[in-house]
Parts: structure tokens; C-alpha cells; sequence
């Protein structure tokens, strides 16, 4: 599972790994109102994504770390939605594999440096998909899965004394 943290929309991705090889399932977004009190917001967050997780029930997720290099006001409300996102996560006993920016870019596209299109279309490309998913959240969120994946398929190469290449 791949999750993209966020007050506003928070989005989450679900891909399955049969060796190395990945294969999409589902992704959402779940939103929230800007005129409701931030409480409820995060309880609806903590709602709507346990039911995606009793669906779904992964077995480990790909996250985000939090990079506002650009909306530092936004700090806050995001952070306490990812500790909403990992707290349903951690009642769960699912691991959360912590990824910056860079690291996902990195995973998808062979390179920390690529654009924000870049990514969703290789994201598409991966998964085998006939179009970029939308939200942008939900891509964010595949591409945070993908990322666990193939950092899930190295921690097993490594644990069976496999060189992996970095």
C-alpha cells in the first residue's frame, strides 16, 4: 500500500507484488471540508481509511515524509493527518516504510530529479494502466506503493545474502 498524507485529500494506493513483478488493485482519495473543524476532519480521515484498510488488508505501506519547501503553513494539518494515517496503520501491526520525495522519484523513474508528470506516467506504465490515475493524490499514493515494493523485494534479496545494487 502506498499512502499520500493530507488534510484536504489523503490519498491511498493498492498494489499487489508476485515476486517482482507489480500489479495494481485499487486507488482513492479520501477528502475532507475545509469549513469543518479540523477534529472531524481527522476522524473522517481515520474512518475512511480504516474501511479501505479492512477491504485492502495490506501487508506494508510506503509513505511520504513530509517536504514543505513551498507551504510551510500547511506543515501542521499535514502532519497531523499522516499521524491519524500511521495510527490506523500501526493498530493494524502494518509497517510503514518512510520515503523522502527524492527516494519515491528515485524508485519509479530512475531519477530524484524528475517532474511531477514524470512520475504519474511511469507510475501508469508500471502498473499497466490504460491512463494516469486521478487525483493526483492517489497517483502520489501509487507511486509511494511502488517505491515500498521495490524496497520490500531488496530487504528480501538482502536477507537471503543477494547482492542488490544500489
Amino acid at each position: 500500500m502506498g499512502v499520500d498524507p493530507g488534510l484536504a485529500a489523503a490519498g491511498w494506493g493498492i498494489v499487489e507484488v508476485l515476486g517482482s513483478r507489480l500489479t495494481y488493485l485499487a486507488h482513492g482519495c479520501i477528502k475532507t471540508a475545509a469549513g469543518i473543524p479540523r477534529s472531524e476532519r481527522l476522524l473522517a480521515i481515520y474512518l475512511a481509511f480504516n474501511e479501505v484498510l479492512d477491504l485492502y488488508l495490506p501487508g506494508e505501506a510506503g509513505m511520504e515524509t513530509l517536504y514543505f519547501a513551498k507551504n510551510v503553513t500547511s506543515a501542521m494539518p499535514v502532519a497531523e493527518a499522516r499521524g491519524v494515517l500511521c495510527l490506523a496503520l500501526a493498530e493494524r501491526s502494518i509497517h510503514v516504510g518512510e520515503y523522502t520525495p527524492m527516494a519515491i522519484k528515485q524508485a519509479v523513474v530512475g531519477s530524484g530529479g524528475a517532474g511531477k508528470a514524470e512520475v504519474q506516467e511511469l507510475v501508469r506504465l508500471l502498473l499497466g494502466l490504460p491512463v494516469i490515475p486521478k487525483p493526483d493524490h492517489a497517483a502520489d499514493a501509487l507511486a509511494a506503493a511502488v517505491c515500498r515494493a521495490h524496497d520490500s523485494v531488496d530487504l528480501v534479496r538482502l536477507a537471503r545474502g543477494s547482492r542488490v545494487g544500489i
